[in-house]
Parts: structure tokens; C-alpha cells; sequence
């Protein structure tokens, strides 16, 4: 059991926009936060980069001001969790830590050419088979190559054992244990298309076949284990508390919404949309959708169906830093409520392509619909819809695949905090929407899996009454169903407008 002077659990959750740190109590409340934006990079059209050092110095101070911020001491805390960006790769120097090229981020698609190359060599059915993934941009494998083969000298010092590769939770834990760990969970692992789910091993085929050097990538171990002490290197004052978990942000909000049992479901509205569920312990594959690892406690692995929704919340940024519709968020709202219903209007937020069930590397956004009536409010109302359509797209897609009727969704994330936008998604999936009093879900997966692996916490069931008691509020259909049906048939008019094959 824990010592019973550490009082609280730490969650580092980096995401692909900002970096955040919460502090959780033993109730699972959240003692204080505290965040940091970082630089976007667009270096052309579908490119997406990160400067690793932002990513971590903004992880860094989020710490420090979460801390200080609840006024506790750090010697109060039992242990470190990590969730983080998944696909997003970095490739740095094994001796100096610096990073040999940019990260480019999960949302790049500057892969897709070479991702297409892979298709026509007639290996997409054996690397779904392998991995659980469609062969797609999206993924890390072909990042990491992408860098060995365009960053002068990267390839030959990666071979001769130089450089190190991973994804931003091996990042994050490289440097706060000063070198010491390179390492990465299995949850993260199945996210990189070099990692065969069956046997939770890298498969060296597909490592040869996309000429990445196995020993550049980190050790894969489980999401909930004592995998190293913070160092004095960055954060002094924080020496000798052990990071026990990492855990990819999708897998940490299925676990932090306590879908411990197979058919569980939920979706998180952040910068992407991503709907899970969890379909047991064995690796069931999908014709159009994922099957992902959703994380692994001491011997046992539970897997995932996913479906992944490229841009959700960026939706609403978009419309708040390019457009300048709105000068925050809940203006969305606002806006879209304003209006009696959309005016025939339809927004398909495919900026970086189409993910499941279309997967669609060129696509590219949409909106439909426009007369010369169409207002600001309209197109607000088009982009809150146009998540719940797109979200409403995968979870018929993976009741259809896995013959499992999904009788209700657990939500989370920042865009969820859209009453009208859940109100919607309730009404389209015929299904109740539940969304917890704390949309945190996936920095308190995090947390929990931590707690966990030094016995803050007894087990999952414990965590499940924890959270039980903290209550949901529930979203129920209320649209008829011929409206929704109409809307629904609008909605995929739209969508075969996006994709790249149709042409007017």
C-alpha cells in the first residue's frame, strides 16, 4: 500500500495543441490545473510539425505551475502518469538529447504518397493483419522513416546507433529520467504500424519493410508499472517520484471512463474526435475501422475498436483563428442555437483528409449548402453538427463490424462541454450521451493506471464506484426520427462531395 503522506497522483496530459498537468486526489477530484499552448507548424499544405522542445519545456512548466498552484508539496505525491498525442513521432541525438528534425505531428500527411507505394506492393491486408491498422499517414512507421530519409546523415547514425525514435510519451519519459528509460507502452506501440498486436512485439518484417532500425525504438512495456524516478535534471524539486504509467490519450480516456467491459463505448471531442470500445482481450480486426491495443495491467491486454474523426475541435479554432467568426468557443454555441436549424447547410471538417470509416488521405474540407441567407450562425451550427455526424458515421460503422449494439456513449474532451452539440449526437445515435461532472477523462485514466501500479488506488473496481458517485449528466433523443433520417441522408450528399474520387 501507499505511504499514506502521499496524498495525490500527477497527470501529465500532452496533447497536440497544449500541454497540461493535473493533480488528482485520492477521490479522483482534481486538486488543480494548469496549461501551456504551444507553436503549430505548417510548413505546406497537409504538413503538420511540433518543436519537441516546446512540447517539452510547455510539459515542464505545466508541472511547476499545477503544483504551485494547489500549494502542496511534491513529496506528497504517489506517482506520475503520462498520456499523450499517439502518433506524433520525434527522432532525437542518444547522447545529447536534441532532436534531429521537428515532430511531425499525427495529423501529417506528408507520408501518403509512400503510404500508397505500400498499398500497390499488395501489403495492406497483411500489414492490418499484423498491426490492426489500415496502411495510412496517419501512423508512425512512415514518419520515422520519412525523417531517416530526408534529415542529412540520419539514416546512417540511426544504423549505427545514434539516434533513438519514439512517440511523445518515450520523448517525455527520456527526458525526465534524465536518459535513463527509453521506453513506451503498449497502447502507444500499436499506434506506430511497426507493432504486431498478437504477440506485442515490434514485427521485424514490417520494420525491414519500411527500413526503420529496430533498435532505435523504445522498449514496449505495460501501461501500469513503476517505470522510472523523475530525475534532478529538469524538475529538481520533483526528484525520485516514480512514472507509472503511459498511456496513448484515447486508451487513457477509455480507461478513465471506466469501460472496463466489453461493448463499453465513449467518444472524446478534442482536436480529432475518437470513438473506442472495448471488445475483450483478443484482437478482433476490422474491414474499415481500427483495432488498436487499449492497455495492458501486469499480463492482461485489452483491445479496442477505434474510429478516428482527423479534426474536430480544430473545427471550432478554425473558425475562432482563421475565420474570425467567433472569440471563443462557447460563441459556437451561441451562435448555432440561435437559429431554428441548419438553413441546408453541411461542413465537412476534413482540412487533413477523412479518417474511418472512409480513410481518404485526400480529401479535403467542405461546406455545402451556401446561399446568399447563410450567415456566420449557420456555418457555427454546420461545424458543432458536423463533429456529431462524423462521430455518428463511426459508431454505426463499428456496431455494423462487431455485431455489438452500443445502448449508450460515455463523452469527454473540451469540445463536450457543447450542450447542443450533445444534445445533437444524442439525437442522431437514437442513444443516451452521458458526459461525467469532469471531462478529464483522459488525464484521469492516466492517473488511474498510475495509482494502480503503487496502490493508490485497490483496483478497476474501486475507480468504477469512485466515479459513479461523482455522477453524468445525460443527453436523450428528442429529435423524430424522420428528421434525423433526413438530415443523416443530407449529411453523406456531403461527405461523397469531400471525398477526392468525386468530381462535379
Amino acid at each position: 500500500m501507499v505511504n499514506a503522506m502521499k496524498k495525490y497522483i500527477l497527470s501529465l496530459d500532452q496533447g497536440t495543441t497544449s500541454s497540461r498537468a493535473i493533480l488528482f486526489s485520492r477521490a479522483g477530484e482534481i486538486v488543480s490545473t494548469a496549461g501551456q499552448d504551444f507553436r503549430q507548424i505548417f510548413p505546406t499544405p497537409g504538413w503538420v510539425e511540433q518543436d519537441p522542445m516546446d512540447i517539452l519545456e510547455s510539459q515542464i512548466t505545466s508541472v511547476k505551475k499545477t503544483v504551485e498552484k494547489a500549494g502542496v508539496s511534491p513529496s506528497e505525491i504517489a506517482a506520475v502518469g503520462i498520456t499523450n498525442q499517439r502518433e506524433t513521432v520525434i527522432v532525437w541525438d542518444k547522447f545529447t538529447g536534441k532532436p534531429v528534425f521537428n515532430a511531425i505531428v499525427w495529423q501529417c500527411r506528408r507520408t501518403a504518397e509512400y503510404c500508397e507505394n505500400l498499398k500497390e506492393r499488395g501489403l495492406a491486408d497483411y500489414i492490418r493483419n499484423i498491426t490492426g491498422l489500415p496502411i495510412d499517414a496517419y501512423f508512425s512507421g512512415t514518419k520515422i522513416k520519412w525523417i531517416l530519409d530526408n534529415v542529412p546523415g540520419a539514416r546512417q547514425r540511426a544504423e549505427a546507433g545514434e539516434l533513438l525514435a519514439g512517440t511523445v510519451d518515450s520523448w517525455l519519459i527520456w527526458n525526465l529520467t534524465g536518459g535513463k528509460c527509453h521506453i513506451t507502452d503498449v497502447s502507444n506501440a500499436s499506434r506506430t504500424m511497426l507493432f504486431d498486436i498478437n504477440t506485442c512485439t515490434y514485427s521485424e518484417k514490417l520494420c525491414e519493410t519500411l527500413t526503420v532500425p529496430i533498435a532505435m525504438l523504445p522498449k514496449v512495456v505495460s501501461s501500469s508499472e513503476v517505470y522510472g524516478e523523475i530525475s534532478t535534471d529538469l524538475l529538481p524539486e520533483f526528484h525520485g517520484i516514480p512514472i507509472c504509467s503511459a498511456v496513448g490519450d484515447q486508451q487513457a480516456s477509455l480507461f478513465g471512463q471506466c469501460c472496463f467491459n466489453a461493448g463499453d463505448a465513449k467518444n472524446t471531442y478534442g482536436t480529432g474526435c475518437f470513438t473506442l470500445m472495448n471488445i475483450g482481450d483478443k484482437p478482433v480486426l476490422s474491414k474499415n475501422l481500427i483495432t488498436t491495443i487499449g492497455w495492458q495491467i501486469g499480463a492482461k491486454t485489452i483491445y479496442a475498436a477505434e474510429g478516428s474523426v482527423f479534426n474536430a475541435g480544430s473545427s471550432i479554432k478554425w473558425l475562432r483563428d482563421e475565420l474570425g467568426i467567433i472569440s471563443k468557443p462557447s460563441e459556437c454555441d451561441k451562435l448555432a442555437e440561435s437559429l431554428p436549424d441548419n438553413g441546408g447547410v453541411y461542413f465537412v471538417s476534413a482540412f487533413t483528409g477523412l479518417g474511418a470509416p472512409h480513410w481518404d488521405m485526400y480529401a479535403r474540407g467542405t461546406l455545402t449548402g451556401l446561399t446568399r441567407g447563410t450567415g456566420k450562425a449557420h456555418i457555427c451550427r454546420a461545424v458543432l453538427e458536423g463533429i456529431a455526424y462524423q462521430v455518428t458515421d463511426l459508431v454505426r460503422a463499428m456496431e455494423k463490424e462487431f455485431s455489438c449494439p452500443i445502448t449508450g456513449i460515455r463523452v469527454d474532451g473540451g469540445a463536450s462541454v457543447s450542450d447542443f452539440m450533445m444534445q445533437f449526437q444524442s439525437d442522431l445515435l437514437r442513444i443516451e450521451v452521458r458526459r461525467p461532472p469532469i471531462t478529464e477523462a483522459t488525464a484521469f485514466g492516466a492517473a488511474c493506471l498510475a495509482g494502480l501500479a503503487v496502490g493508490f488506488w485497490a483496483d478497476t473496481n474501486e475507480i468504477a464506484k469512485m466515479v459513479e458517485q461523482n455522477g453524468y449528466k445525460s443527453f436523450n433523443p428528442v429529435m423524430p426520427l424522420a428528421e434525423v433520417n433526413t438530415l443523416y441522408e443530407n449529411w453523406q450528399n456531403a461527405i461523397m462531395r469531400t471525398k477526392s474520387n468525386i468530381t462535379e
